[in-house]
């Protein structure tokens, strides 16, 4: 991808850069009070962040024309992310079902020299979101491991509502498996990209080509259903909010009673359908609407027998994964998790 930032763009993109390198106390001047909401801190960097965000008009995407939405979601990814170097970036095609998706692998090696291969899944609440708002985590991913990334730019709601993007998901997952015979594949996103990376576990189980061998969970949707603690917690404030994430639902879902499907609500799969999922690894955000179900999520599997590590990033909000190029905290924790992703994935890396 080239860096198609505006100008206005690329002035916020270095502000908030030169922001993000500030000393601790500098940025917490600009910041304010230290905010702990249920016994955690938000960082010091995220909150001042949020401060300069939350002040900029029109900062919600959910009350724009979703033209408008899917084109702030992507700038905000310019934004943030960074554009770490790999050797391989290759625009793909992967048929599907109901026709074909665009794609993008990510490779840091020669392909055919890579570890493992890894299906990747934006996120953006099933509506918007797009190969480019995933580039630089899917870069990161690449760029710190001998790892095939394909991210998949399945087809969005609400054009194309529920089970489209699962659809498109598990055949992208599939066409992986048939041209990587032999290879370790996990499958990964953030957010909807993480709850689609749940529903194509639950969907291969019976797949003569097999289930994925890992899934790396990045804060996911897991319960559309119903609403916890969290929910009331973080409702608004902590970029992603309460509203937004009904809105989301309202265009995800035609039919309101699709949210109890285990493959759109996959905390209420039973315990059978689980326990016969791949080992996993669970991230979530403090400060995050979305921070319980996670947490279930990684509970339920971890007593239904599956493999599981869990990482809780106290201090930061919803989609740290896509905020790479400010600060300090998001490479850091992002990193954390690939560890875990190739450690899980790549066995002689254990």
């Amino acid at each position: 991808m080239s860096d198609r930032a505006t100008a206005s763009e690329r002035v916020t993109r270095a502000v908030i850069r030169a922001l993000g390198a500030l000393p601790e106390p500098a940025q917490r001047l600009i910041a304010g009070k230290p905010v702990v909401v249920d016994g955690q801190k938000l960082y010091t960097e995220v909150q001042m962040a949020l401060r300069l965000l939350n002040a900029l008009p029109g900062s919600d995407f959910s009350e724009l024309p979703l033209d408008r939405a899917r084109a702030q979601i992507d700038a905000e990814a310019r934004i943030f992310g960074s554009r770490d170097a790999v050797a391989h970036v290759d625009e793909l095609v992967l048929p599907t079902r109901a026709g074909t998706v665009p794609a993008r692998r990510y490779c840091a090696v020669e392909p055919q020299q890579a570890e493992g291969v890894v299906v990747y899944f934006h996120g953006g609440g099933w509506v918007v979101g797009s190969l480019d708002s995933a580039d630089s985590v899917c870069r990161f991913i690449a760029a710190s491991s001998r790892l095939e990334v394909i991210s998949v730019d399945y087809r969005l709601a609400p054009e194309h509502p529920y089970p489209a993007a699962v659809e498109d998901a598990v055949d992208a997952y599939l066409w992986v498996r048939r041209e990587r015979p032999g290879a370790r594949v996990a499958v990964a996103g953030d957010s909807a990209g993480g709850n689609l990376s749940t529903a194509v576990c639950l969907a291969t189980v019976d797949e003569p080509l097999g289930q994925p061998d890992y899934q790396l969970l990045f804060f996911p949707v897991t319960d559309l259903a119903a609403k916890s603690r969290s929910y009331e917690l973080f409702a608004e404030g902590y970029f992603l909010t309460q509203k937004q994430m009904d809105w989301y639902r309202g265009h995800y879902l035609a039919d309101p009673a699709h949210a109890r499907d285990p493959l759109v609500s996959p905390l209420r799969a039973d315990d059978a359908a689980l326990a016969a999922l791949p080992p996993a690894h669970v991230a979530v955000s403090g400060f995050d609407v979305l921070r319980d179900e996670g947490i279930a999520y990684a509970d339920r599997l971890r007593a239904c027998g599956v493999e599981v590590t869990s990482q809780l990033v106290e201090g930061h909000i919803h989609a740290f994964v896509n905020a790479t190029g400010v600060g300090r905290l998001s490479r850091r924790a992002l990193a954390d998790a690939v560890d875990h992703l190739v450690r899980g994935l790549v066995p002689a890396s254990v």
